[in-house]
């Protein structure tokens, strides 16, 4: 075992940690005051996995979204992650073939980034450490921040709700910044999000799941016209 390498990947599996910690938090209260159990609020946590997803997922169950449309939804949003988990598995050595089971489910956006940027194969030693610390401060936050979510006045617990929309502008704003399609597409997504719920035609949720699939697929069309012109 590679102890130097075991001791760097801990260092920054505690960092990558330490930047869960507000989101998991937020995440716990909001599911407490969304009238969840501390036990249903970990099992959200520990199955799922994905913040983001987690908090759409918990919105949509307020809406009254049904578990189909909830699961659909959070597949939608992180579909991502199985072209990491891809991507990923050529990237590990040999060692690491016995702890796929954990390597491959606990991925995230910060811990494949961590790994793309090695210039070797990757160890069970850098990577095993890396995801299962953030993972751990994230399921850990989660149960504090439901207890906080008991402790704080009322006012305060509500607002959270407030700052979970702040987070997703926060992902979005930079994004739109740089591309002119991803803005075009967004702008879609809002407005088809609000036509199919003005029509009341589906119920409650699938109007966000018909807006992302209907927006993808102009959006397709749009950076495919644009690669082109790059070529």
């Amino acid at each position: 075992m590679n102890k130097y390498e075991l001791k760097h990947s801990f260092s920054l599996g505690v960092s990558v940690g330490i930047s869960y910690i507000p989101i998991a938090l937020t995440f716990g209260i909001f599911a407490k005051n969304s009238g969840l159990t501390l036990l249903e609020a970990f099992c959200f946590s520990f199955f799922v996995i994905t913040g983001s997803g987690q908090i759409m997922g918990l919105n949509l169950w307020n809406a009254g979204t049904n578990l189909v449309g909830i699961w659909f939804t959070v597949l939608l949003m992180n579909l991502r992650l199985f072209l990491m988990g891809s991507s990923l598995s050529k990237m590990l050595n040999k060692k690491c073939k016995k702890f796929l089971p954990i390597i491959i489910p606990l991925i995230t956006d910060e811990s494949f980034a961590l790994a793309a940027l090695q210039e070797k194969k990757i160890s069970p030693e850098f990577i095993v450490p890396i995801e299962t610390l953030g993972h751990f401060f994230w399921w850990f936050f989660t149960i504090v921040g439901y207890k906080l979510g008991g402790i704080l006045p009322k006012n305060i617990s509500d607002s959270m709700g407030i700052g979970l929309y702040a987070l997703f502008i926060s992902m979005l704003i930079p994004q739109m910044k740089k591309s002119l399609p991803i803005t075009i597409i967004v702008l879609m997504s809002g407005f088809f999000n609000w036509f199919i719920g003005y029509l009341k035609i589906f119920p409650n949720g699938w109007n966000m799941i018909l807006a992302i699939l209907i927006s993808s697929f102009i959006g397709s069309f749009i950076f495919k016209d644009k690669e082109e012109e790059n070529e």
